[in-house]
């Protein structure tokens, strides 16, 4: 018996040094925390304790998920030079069923009192969370409001209206379980169909042409009214200098007597008659003293 322990010793040994070995040393850098889970075992599961900054060992049986404490922030792009190297835009029908894409911008934080139940409801990591979790409720929230709009309200005005609505479902959806929604916002454009987009340009621009010729003609009526307030004025004005002058004449027509006139002949005559006349000569009665 004792020659059996002896001969199982350098093979305990062994194996202890393969269990120290494959022990894994794993650090948590500054602005993350970690989770151990276990593997293995009767102890199989998260275990109920948050890993701060500092370095640890990870056994066989172990494995270790960091999470940021900061705000993340991720796009899901058709651009494979985005977010992920692969297509990740979304994909919804309007009310006419027209189908449309568009991507879309995310910011988010783990609520750090909720990480370990977060975590035994997903098992999942980052990596998993923003990729199925976080982006199957955008796709889902996306569908059920867009569902309810028209095109163009989705192509135009109506975008902030989409992506304020998809955000507040997210967030329903989300918050509670300890991934945090700080804000949702589009992308550049919502992708429509060519011969869609074609159509409702040209709506647009005729729209804009209405609008400008409605523009002109109000501007065409502005100014025959300036025109014609002047054309008052001026007239006004004329009347008044007439109306004026006909006063002026009245008066002077009045002041005008037969006696003033032989006056001023009087005053304006030099003594001498005019060498050469056409008829008789004219005459001035100067009044008796």
């Amino acid at each position: 018996m004792k020659k059996i322990k002896m001969m199982l010793l350098p093979v305990l040994a062994i194996v202890m040094m393969i269990a120290f070995t494959s022990c894994n040393k794993k650090n948590v850098e500054p602005g993350f925390i970690g989770i151990k889970v276990n593997l293995l075992g009767g102890e199989k599961g998260v275990q109920n304790e948050l890993l701060g900054v500092g370095r640890y060992y990870i056994g066989v049986n172990e494995k270790l998920y960091i999470f940021p404490t900061y705000q993340v922030n991720y796009s899901y792009t058709k651009s494979v030079d985005e977010g992920k190297a692969v297509n990740q835009e979304f994909t919804f029908q309007t009310r006419e069923g027209m189908e449309c894409t568009t991507d879309i911008g995310l910011s988010f934080h783990f609520e750090k009192t909720k990480i370990i139940s977060m975590f035994q409801k997903y098992h999942q990591g980052i990596d998993e969370l923003e990729d199925i979790v976080v982006r199957n409720s955008i796709r889902d929230a996306i569908n059920k409001v867009s569902s309810g709009m028209k095109m163009d309200s989705v192509y135009g005005n109506g975008k902030a209206v989409l992506i304020t609505s998809v955000q507040k479902l997210v967030k329903q959806d989300l918050d509670s379980t300890g991934i945090v929604i700080d804000k949702l916002s589009l992308i550049g454009s919502i992708r429509l169909p060519a011969s869609v987009k074609a159509a409702l340009d040209s709506k647009n621009e005729m729209t804009q042409k209405a609008e400008q010729s409605k523009n002109e003609v109000l501007k065409a009526e502005n100014d025959a009214k300036v025109k014609i307030a002047a054309a008052n004025g001026e007239a006004q004005s004329l009347i008044i200098s007439a109306r004026a002058e006909a006063e002026a004449n009245k008066l002077k027509t009045q002041t005008i007597t037969p006696i003033l006139i032989q006056y001023k002949i009087a005053e304006a005559w030099d003594g001498h008659l005019p060498t050469v006349t056409g008829g008789s000569v004219p005459m001035i009665t100067l009044p008796t003293k």
